[in-house]
């Protein structure tokens, strides 16, 4: 049988990405998933993954691409990437039973020689505490019977300069010898590979990624409150601050964090160093700030609406951009359903305006969708700017939406227009 390049296990933002610049670089690539709705798309050249395109798919199926449901292609296959969705239990703990369904089934199929490659976000220790045994329970020996690496995943879904391909990627070994041969295996078709020491190291890096901009982002959705109690244009001082050429990086405020890595990377370091007894500050504050910004939005369209006399209750509003980033389909963790789940126990008559989401509902509950933008905001008592999205006519907003709590600071502020 054919003998496999890559195999990809989890076909999603952070898979696709990776299996996409495999195969551009002459790379014989196989995606594995236990989705069997993924798996038809796929095949039949149906992207789902706003970074790959229907043209993209339909050259990586032409140069010889295929996704699968079966996971014995693993035992053919060179090197073995997973790529799994770690998210938070409801306890707020680190969930890593897709990882630990990927690994074990990678030990059911694998072969000598094969190079393992943990990419999913998770705590430090998890390649050599979690993967490691369970791939050993198939009788190889990590460092000498097989290769075992993690290299975090740095995908930014909607970045038109960053990809995978030009983004430096991180590499670290359970041994030396398990270093280099990752190394080799991403210098394929990564423009800068950058190896660490060890696994836990290159688990580290990426918690420590995503922690920075989250208390960053906490700091100045905290500034965000105080600056309007003390009429402050925190927008306008931001853009001051930023023009300084050294030791500042400017960060905005937010309805809210989503995405994946902002809401929860910071919760997996939490986790790691309450395991040592003590509460990891930074981000637990953090967490709380960010947290709590979908009920200061809410707050400000009461307060909004009462300054013209109209209660939240009956109220009609047009959210604008339910998804998590401007200019991308991708709704995880989006702040936008928070806002709309406490909108809705208010008694708001709500609907939502976005050209990359068709149907969208809070808890079970249908939202209508907007299909005319510009009558939408005529009629609604508040217009809820969530998300910036480039296919928004921004001023045709601002000349006719009755009142707009604008939470991204796109808007000029005036008589009937607040930014957050």
């Amino acid at each position: 049988m054919t003998e496999i390049d890559l195999a990809v296990i989890g076909l999603g933002y952070v898979g696709m990405p990776l299996a996409k610049e495999a195969v551009a670089a002459g790379l014989r690539v196989v995606g594995v998933d236990v989705d069997p709705a993924k798996v038809d798309a796929l095949n039949a050249g149906q992207s789902y993954i706003d970074d790959l395109t229907d043209a993209d798919l339909e050259h990586m199926l032409t140069n010889g691409f295929s996704a699968t449901l079966d996971a014995s292609v693993l035992a053919r296959s060179n090197t073995i990437v997973i790529c799994v969705p770690t998210p938070l239990d409801e306890d707020h703990r680190p969930d890593l039973s897709a990882v630990e369904g990927a690994t074990s089934t990678v030990a059911r199929n694998l072969s000598r020689g094969t190079l393992v490659v943990l990419e999913s976000t998770t705590w430090p220790g998890t390649t050599d505490e979690v993967a490691r045994p369970l791939l050993e329970s198939s009788g190889l020996v990590a460092g000498e019977d097989f290769h075992l690496a993690f290299s975090p995943e740095r995908i930014d879904p909607g970045n038109p300069k960053f990809g995978l391909r030009n983004t430096p990627k991180v590499v670290g070994g359970y041994t030396p010898t398990c270093r280099d041969r990752a190394t080799a295996f991403y210098g394929q078709f990564i423009e800068q590979v950058v190896p660490v020491s060890g696994t836990r190291e290159a688990e580290m890096a990426k918690l420590l990624e995503n922690t920075y901009r989250h208390v960053n982002i906490a700091l100045v959705n905290e500034m965000a409150i105080f600056c309007d109690e003390l009429g402050i244009d925190l927008w306008e001082s931001i853009e001051a601050a930023a023009t300084k050429p050294f030791g500042f990086q400017k960060f905005l405020p937010g309805p809210g964090v989503g995405g994946h890595c902002i809401p929860v990377d910071p919760s997996y370091l939490s986790y790691t160093v309450r395991k040592l007894g003590y509460p990891f500050r930074f981000v637990e504050l953090a967490q709380e700030i960010n947290e709590r910004m979908p009920s200061y939005v809410v707050a400000r369209v009461q307060r909004l609406l009462n300054r013209h006399k109209k209660p939240v209750n009956g109220a009609r509003v047009v959210m604008l951009g339910v998804t998590y980033k401007p200019d991308i389909a991708d709704e995880r963790e989006t702040p936008a359903l928070p806002v709309a789940r406490a909108l809705l126990e208010l008694g708001a008559e709500l609907t939502f305006a976005d050209p990359y989401v068709k149907e969208w509902s809070v808890d079970g509950t249908p939202v209508p969708r907007e299909e005319d933008l510009a009558e939408a905001v005529i009629n609604a008592d508040v217009t809820l700017l969530m998300q910036q999205h480039a296919a928004f006519d921004l001023d045709m907003v601002e000349a006719k939406a009755r009142l707009v709590l604008d939470t991204r600071g796109v808007l000029a502020e005036g008589e009937r227009v607040e930014r957050l």
